[in-house]
């Protein structure tokens, strides 16, 4: 693909002013590791909503997306529940609230306000951070493919997608580095902005462009209908022969047992927490609680819309006008040249360089998050915490400078070593975040979970994400979720029984704080025993109401804009009519009683 020296030239002023913004903010950064990290809790909730969207508004991800809303039609809005893209939702409903009431600057030091200090404790808090650097080196190399692949369908200079990577890497790290969360911030936001202007531009060439008629002769019967139904009756053949044995391949032709599986897992993932990633930063950086449960629905309220946008513009021009190329492919049919056929034929000189300049920013948006997130467990809870507890403020961010460079260079090796986006995306779906959940869930729900049940939970779900894979290599990331899953469930149940519980003082401590509701009668009846005015405003059921309603009001963000870009006006309005429904309600039931702490 050519690039006008135009476009080249709207790149190279966008990455110029990412970097100048680093600069400018590295002197308020560089106060101490809560303003490196936290950007000083004082970020108000809808930039850091917005901040977090654009993290999750990455090309990877967005060219899969594309892949599946060109494949499976409306029914691949579920697919994303792997992940599970409602996690945010049970983020915004309570727990959100609950992780920003310990007031701490990364999870594993919120391990201290659920199992207080002690052995387990310890062992619970270096568990967490193994996890969090291991998800971090994953998530790096995933990017490190990405961008890389990216680039080199896209620039036209003949270099290696390698050095692309190193590249991009490179650059973005620099601002990282110099503004730490402030940086993140303020760069998310110009990113933000960028994407979601060519997002909309990009569906409204598609709504220009395509009928009704002409997507309708592109596509199988069935691909424009979201019900759910017990098996995938998509038929292409005709159309894309290869598509049919791709859909094989997926496994996802039994639509109905796949959906379950999804739904068990995402649930249990959500009622998890956050990984120890960016997203439980942006919580963190909140504010108060209130404030975290507000910039979680923020993410919902203002990613899904423009992203679904530009999903549906690409993959509906694709469908309409790249179909005969793609079936002449045969079985060797490449569907990463869809982005670079869209952008080549239908994105106007000038623009180009700012849909380019806009795919950047959501490589660089998540990157930058990793990154400063990875950074905040090195060196607040290995660094300050082990080595040097007494050091200066500066000398705990220049220890954040290079913590910074040294995870991406881990990150670059990795990425070296890794053959695939997708290995190394179900690879951290299905396995290590597996292994994660077990112990994650108890940690909430169930006061007699200890550390050493935590850390033996935590272990054995990292041991078994990474050997079970080489034991059953031919066993696919979703179906062996249940096995680590059970592993680091045994683990965590087995050893909390067999050694003391928490002391009475760390429990009741974390109840008063925390105020979760869940499996805690017993600390319950200390604390009142403590205290005969405690009052606790925790509600399962309302919560569980608000989740089910919440889930329905974020999946219309994502049917809303791809109904629009397809013309098919009338589920548009069903959906519009669902999607104020649910926000009168959840304004009601979950707004309105949020405590203002």
């Amino acid at each position: 693909m050519t690039i006008p020296p135009v476009d080249i030239v709207i790149i190279v002023a966008y990455l110029c002013t990412v970097i100048i913004a680093g600069v400018w903010l590295s002197r308020r950064a560089s106060r101490n590791l809560n303003s490196y990290f936290l950007g000083g809790k004082s970020l108000p909730w809808y930039l850091l909503g917005i901040s977090n969207a654009a993290g999750m508004f990455d090309i990877t991800g967005t060219m899969w997306l594309v892949f599946l809303l060109f494949i499976y039609g409306l029914k691949s809005v579920f697919i994303p529940w792997l992940w599970p893209t409602f996690n945010q939702v049970f983020l915004m409903i309570y727990l959100a609230i609950w992780l920003r009431r310990s007031n701490v600057l990364t999870g594993a030091e919120w391990i201290r306000t659920r199992f207080g200090r002690g052995l387990g404790s310890e062992l619970s808090h270096i568990s967490v951070v193994i996890f969090a650097l291991v998800t971090v080196i994953g998530f790096l190399s995933y990017a490190f493919q990405g961008i890389g692949k990216f680039a080199a369908v896209f620039f036209p200079w003949n270099v290696s997608p390698n050095v692309y990577a190193i590249v991009f890497m490179g650059i973005t790290t620099i601002y990282v580095i110099l503004g730490g969360m402030y940086s993140v911030v303020l760069t998310d936001l110009i990113q933000f902005i960028i994407l979601s202007v060519v997002s909309i531009f990009i569906g409204c060439i598609a709504l220009a462009r395509v009928s009704p008629e002409q997507l309708a002769s592109a596509v199988p019967e069935g691909w424009t209908d979201i019900s759910l139904v017990w098996r995938l009756d998509l038929n292409w053949a005709g159309l894309i022969e290869a598509v049919n044995a791709k859909i094989a391949e997926d496994g996802y032709s039994l639509f109905g047992i796949f959906l379950m599986m999804v739904l068990f897992k995402g649930f249990l993932a959500s009622m998890a927490g956050p990984t120890p990633n960016y997203d439980m930063q942006r919580v963190l950086a909140a504010r108060n609680p209130k404030s975290a449960a507000l910039m979680s629905g923020c993410v919902s309220a203002v990613l899904y819309f423009p992203r679904y946008m530009m999903i549906a513009g690409i993959a509906v021009l694709a469908l309409v006008f790249y179909s005969p190329q793609l079936q002449a492919m045969g079985t060797q049919v490449d569907f990463e040249q869809i982005l670079p056929y869209v952008i080549s034929n239908f994105i106007p000189t000038g623009l180009v360089g700012f849909m380019l300049a806009g795919l950047l920013a959501a490589f660089m948006s998540t990157f930058d998050s990793t990154v400063n997130s990875g950074a905040a467990y090195i060196v607040n809870d290995i660094y300050k915490r082990y080595i040097n507890p007494n050091a200066s403020d500066k000398r705990y961010v220049l220890m954040s400078y290079a913590c910074s460079i040294l995870i991406v260079i881990v990150g670059i090796v990795f990425g070296f070593m890794t053959e695939s986006i997708d290995s190394v995306l179900k690879w951290i779906v299905a396995g290590l975040y597996g292994g994660y959940i077990a112990p994650n869930v108890l940690r909430w729900y169930w006061w007699r979970m200890n550390g050493f049940g935590y850390f033996a939970g935590m272990i054995a779900g990292i041991a078994s994400a990474l050997i079970v894979p080489l034991i059953l290599p031919d066993l696919s990331a979703l179906n062996s979720f249940p096995i680590h899953l059970a592993l680091s469930a045994v683990a965590s149940v087995v050893a909390s029984l067999m050694t003391p519980s928490d002391t009475q003082e760390t429990l009741t401590g974390f109840y008063r704080q925390v105020r979760p509701w869940g499996f805690w009668q017993p600390v319950h009846r200390k604390v009142i025993a403590e205290n005969p005015e405690f009052v606790t405003k925790a509600s399962f059921t309302r919560d569980a109401v608000n989740l089910i309603v919440g889930i329905v009001w974020q999946l219309m963000f994502t049917t809303i804009p791809i109904y629009l870009v397809i013309k098919q006006y009338k589920p548009m309005g069903i959906c519009i009519v669902i999607l104020i429904v649910t926000s009168i309600f959840l304004k009601l039931n979950w707004y309105d009683k949020l405590e203002p702490d």
